[in-house]
């Protein structure tokens, strides 16, 4: 996720870490240009990249370790318009 924001933002790139308000779990969100909603479940797809130089297995290796933990992550915007990820896991998970 960071090298992603990284990749697909600016050198610049702000990325901010922090709990989630009302749920169990916390968020990694960036400042970049965001992902379309059409494609935010397609960003986990093994393979899926919009880079010539991507190989499209870093946020399906993000969603497999979030699992191995009892997590799951979904994506959304942030408020800075960028991609917000959010970790979440069910009370039976804790």
């Amino acid at each position: 996720m960071f090298r992603n924001a990284l990749e697909h933002g600016s050198d610049g790139a702000l990325v901010t870490v922090g709990p989630l308000d009302g749920a169990e779990g916390f968020y990694v969100a960036d400042d970049g240009p965001g992902v379309p909603e059409s494609e935010r479940e397609q960003v986990f797809e093994r393979g899926y990249t919009t880079s010539s130089r991507g190989t499209g297995f870093g946020l399906t290796i993000v969603e497999d370790i979030a699992h191995a933990h009892g997590w799951s992550v979904a994506l959304t915007e942030s408020e800075a318009g960028g991609a917000r990820f959010e970790f979440t896991t069910t009370p039976d998970d804790r």
